[in-house]
Parts: structure tokens; sequence; C-alpha cells
């Protein structure tokens, strides 16, 4: 039986978060999360929504509307339609929670050919990204930290979503703010160095919102040395698609 999918929208633009800052991407955002993190920057996607956006050429924010739910057949027209010309870097899976939907995932990837896939996700379903690990090319996994998203990813079952996405190439990240304290970091950063210390870990300041706000430039400094104490690779990297105004 075919799955089908709730998609908010497709798009090309700039990965703005993590170790591929800057590159192009296409980005298939669904609809549907298990979260609700404070510092989330599109809440409207949290939801099912009745009609998707869908950008009509790469890069020229004209959209246009269509109706959900899609079938996989459909969506892997539109990512070959909005990457004629494979200039993405790769086809970036992203929400919401796009793990959610990972039964349309395994129906999908195979249609698209050779593209590399991103999947960005919260990191709290193991189960569901075994049906998609060896689909995937990198993973970019959250661990959630209470001071900032409002509740923590469970340490257990992080290490075990690590443990399945260690299989690709995987990097994690995880949002800080003014109330972060090391002791948090660290025990990320002791989750990630439990799967491999090799992993690269981003410190994410927070973009004010929500009332949430990124620590100070001191503060900072010194929860990426409480990471530094477990990893070997461990970057400070902001939301660059929201300083350069991108979607």
């Amino acid at each position: 039986m075919t799955a089908s999918a709730n998609i908010f929208e497709i798009f090309s633009g700039i990965q703005g978060e993590g170790i591929y800052v800057g590159r192009r991407q296409l980005f298939v955002r669904f609809s549907g999360c298990n979260l609700a993190c404070l510092y989330c920057d599109t809440p409207e996607a949290h939801q099912p929504v009745p009609f998707a956006r869908i950008e009509m050429a790469p890069g020229g924010r004209q959209f246009r509307r269509r109706e959900n739910p899609f079938s996989p057949s459909v969506i892997a027209d539109w990512i070959a339609r909005l990457d004629a010309g494979n200039r993405h870097h790769s086809v970036s899976l992203t929400g919401g929670e796009p793990l959610l939907a990972a039964d349309f995932i395994a129906e999908l990837i195979p249609l698209c050919g050779a593209r590399r896939f991103y999947l960005e996700t919260n990191g709290t379903l193991p189960s569901e990204l075994e049906k998609v690990i060896d689909l995937v090319h990198v993973v970019a996994m959250d661990i959630k930290l209470a001071s900032s998203a409002g509740h923590a990813t469970d340490p257990g079952v992080s290490r075990e979503f690590l443990a399945i996405a260690a299989r690709r190439e995987v990097f994690v990240k995880a949002v800080v703010s003014d109330r972060t304290d090391t002791d948090a970091v660290a025990d990320a950063a002791l989750v990630a160095a439990s799967v491999g210390k090799e992993i690269p870990f981003v410190i994410q300041p927070v973009m004010p919102t929500g009332g949430v706000n990124p620590p100070g430039p001191a503060e900072v400094l010194a929860l990426q040395m409480s990471a530094l104490q477990v990893l070997d690779d461990v970057r400070i990297i902001p939301q660059t698609h929201k300083l350069t105004g991108q979607m």
C-alpha cells in the first residue's frame, strides 16, 4: 500500500544550521511534530495543513498551493523539477518532524535517483529512523535541552537513535540559551561521545524568540569547553539563514 504524507512546503534555499551551513539544498518540509520546542521557528508546521506551498522555480520565491496529502511519486516529480540541473547539495527532509512520515520517506527516496538526502530530525524516534537509515546520506540530529527547548530528550533514547544514525554520516546539534549551564551541555556531549568521540557536535545559540534568549559571549565559550572535554569536534554555529534573511 502506497504511503501518503502531509507536506507543508517545498523550496530551494540555503542550509542555515549545522556543519553544512551555506550549502544549497532543496527543502521538503513535512507537517506534524511530536514535540513543541519553545524556540521552534516553524510552529505553523506542527499540525497537518490543507495545502502545501510549492516553489515554481528554484529560489524564485513564487509558490503555488497544492492540496494535501501527497503520494511519494508526486513529491519525487516535484523534486526532479526543482533540481533539474542537479545543483543542490542534497534534498533536506525537514519539518515538523519528518520521521513521523518514515514509511513515506522509505518509498520516496528510491524514486529520486542518485540524489543525496539530508535528514533533519529531533532525534526521538529511533524505530522510525531504522526504516530509512540505509536510504539517507546525512543525519542532522538534535539533542533537546530543557533550558532552551522547554523539555529535554531522554538520554537513553538519544543514545539509541545516535547508534542507528552513526551507520551514516551524522552530527549532533544542541540549541542553547542564556539559561543553559555547562552541566547540561556536558551531559549531551557525553551522549554523543558514548557512540563516537569523533561525531561533530554543534552548539547553536538560540535566536531570541518566545522569551528565550541566547547566552553571552563568555557563556558560549564555557559551553563549548565543557563539550570539548569529551568530544573532538565541537563547533559554535548560529542560525545563519536568520542572519541573512533566508527562509
